[in-house]
């Protein structure tokens, strides 16, 4: 068991392609360039002139997948993929996707990529009214309610259930004749369609993807949107309205990979900007400006060509130890640290260190690292991070679900540069990100989901809304006592 250097991860990673004779393998290679939206398991579902055969487990894409066989065996020209990290169900093989569901009239193929803010109540309603789950992922819901609805076509049936979820989604939907991608009302999860070079169309969460592929890219799946691809290309429907672009600006900031495009913007180059814009927010004296490998390369050399600094390697990355699973203990993050990054001694000793990373979760892995860097003979580290400080939890797709677990919404910079051991430390203003990034749209915070950080959510939480003002009721008055308490000088 390897362990994970960050404190957050993204739900997971859809892939689809349809019109491809090898359809599986092109979805395997697909899913192997998601890999790091998650890695507690994967899964594919192929198309066999309208015979659906899936093959699914637990682990990296490479153990589910072990040898040609298990792709040889799934043959057709359409197939949906997934890879899975868990925020809503536990990490059994019942959770794995993409879901095959077996009926009378029919088989279908389910994978989602979000979270359902209204989930426990829609299953609630759903169970009482007879309904059966085979897994307690919310992903299971649509289907039930796209089995439910009463609507006399199929395509209507999608959009009615469409309308009944409520949070973060971006579903492929696999029948027997068709694939569908659908994405919700804000867009908070990238997904996007391109074209191979013998006309088969993929559809995948990040456009990395199709660069791996020699796939061209066609368009992003806009808020909203139901696509429905078949034999005869693909048709573009409305299942609302009612939409308002809120890309989730965490995926900019660490969960994309840097060569992907999302609405039109280059991940590399927005994350370099935010490092050009911490460098004009936060001038600092120092030797050498080092990034913390991998999610923060690109902040680092911003910051470095702004400031005119030299970038350096100062750390190093283990690239063997595979991204995987938080450990539940302070210890073992902490060893997973040491087991991933290593301090480069002839290239930080005697310096004064400007140490680029794009965020801090509960700040075990901000101070290991400055840790490692002084005991290798740093001579100061100042810590500059490419995002604002992570205040509040997500309820739309990412595993951050409680202000307890981080660090920046119970204590002041001040305190945290202190708990961290770092000389100095500055985050990325709101404004600098926004920015940063630059959509180009109206919407509010530049069509970027800001909630994380300053915790004003674009939509209504639903079954959260109780817990989460709770949680800050009771935040609130732990402050309140914690000012009360004498403090020592």
């Amino acid at each position: 068991m390897t362990y994970e250097v960050k404190s957050l991860n993204e739900e997971c990673g859809l892939f689809g392609v349809w019109g491809h004779t090898d359809a599986s393998r092109v979805t395997y290679f697909g899913l192997h360039a998601l890999q790091h939206r998650g890695q507690e398991g994967a899964g594919i579902v192929a198309n066999d002139s309208g015979k659906l055969n899936g093959h699914r487990g637990l682990g990296l894409l490479s153990e589910v997948f072990r040898d040609d066989r298990d792709i040889d065996r799934l043959t057709g020209n359409a197939a949906i993929g997934h890879v899975r990290y868990a925020t809503s169900g536990n990490g059994s093989i019942d959770n794995i996707q993409p879901f095959h569901f077996k009926f009378y009239d029919g088989d279908f193929a389910l994978a989602h990529n979000g979270n359902l803010t209204n989930n426990r109540t829609l299953r609630k309603e759903l169970e009482q009214n007879g309904a059966i789950f085979h897994s307690n992922s919310d992903t299971e819901v649509l289907m039930h309610l796209i089995r439910r609805s009463h609507h006399p076509e199929f395509c209507g049936k999608v959009k009615e259930a469409l309308n009944t979820v409520k949070g973060g989604f971006a579903y492929l939907l696999m029948t027997e004749d068709c694939m569908i991608a659908a994405l919700d009302p804000n867009g908070f999860r990238p997904l996007a369609i391109g074209q191979m070079q013998n006309g088969a169309y993929v559809v995948s969460s990040e456009t990395c993807a199709f660069e791996s592929l020699g796939a061209t890219f066609v368009r992003d799946i806009q808020p909203g949107e139901i696509i429905i691809l078949n034999d005869n290309g693909y048709t573009i429907h409305r299942y609302t309205e009612d939409t308002v672009l809120q890309i989730c600006s965490m995926e900019f900031v660490y969960f994309a990979r840097p060569d992907s495009n999302i609405a039109g913007v280059n991940v590399h180059k927005a994350r370099k900007e935010m490092g050009r814009r911490l460098a004009i927010e936060n001038p600092i004296e120092a030797d050498i400006v080092v990034g913390v490998p991998n999610s923060s390369l690109s902040a680092a050399s911003g910051y470095a060509e702004k400031s005119g600094l030299p970038y350096e390697m100062g750390i190093v990355k283990n690239q063997y130890v595979q991204r995987t699973f938080i450990q539940p203990t302070q210890e073992l993050r902490e060893q997973g640290v040491r087991m991933k990054l290593s301090a480069v001694r002839s290239v930080v000793e005697g310096k004064r260190i400007v140490l680029v990373d794009d965020s801090i979760v509960r700040g075990t892995t901000s101070r290991r690292i400055v840790s490692l860097l002084k005991e290798a003979g740093a001579k100061e580290v100042h810590v500059v991070i490419s995002s604002p400080p992570l205040k509040y939890p997500c309820f739309y797709g990412i595993d951050i679900q409680s202000r307890r677990e981080l660090i920046a919404a119970n204590h002041s910079v001040e305190e945290i540069r202190q708990i961290i051991g770092a000389d100095s430390l500055y985050f990325l203003t709101e404004e600098g990100l926004i920015n940063s990034i630059g959509l180009e749209t109206t919407a509010p915070y530049g069509g970027l989901c800001m909630a994380y950080f300053n915790g004003d959510y674009p939509t209504p939480l639903y079954d959260y809304e109780e817990h989460f003002q709770k949680t800050m009721e009771e935040h609130t008055d732990f402050f309140e006592v914690c000012k009360a308490v004498p403090q020592k000088n």
